[in-house]
């Protein structure tokens, strides 16, 4: 239930770019994740759209907390296009 409503919220963001972004990774990673990434993940999703797309394209350094699951989404965005 709980991967479910974080795939959902990965979806449907402010804006399209975070949709696409965060739907990716959430494929790809929520189901291999422990209790506290997702806990972490959660924690991510409730932050602005504008401050994520600045620290997955790098413009701004994301906040400490945060830094490797930013760098892990920004690979693979990357790496998929």
């Amino acid at each position: 239930m709980r991967l479910k409503r974080l795939q959902m919220r990965s979806m449907r963001r402010g804006i399209k770019e975070m949709d696409i972004i965060l739907s990716r990774f959430a494929q790809a990673r929520l189901t291999g994740m422990s209790g506290a990434d997702l806990d972490l993940y959660e924690a991510l999703l409730n932050e602005n759209d504008h401050d994520l797309y600045q620290w997955v394209t790098g413009q701004v350094p994301a906040p400490d907390t945060l830094t490797l699951m930013i760098d892990d989404i920004a690979a693979l965005v990357n790496t998929r296009g």
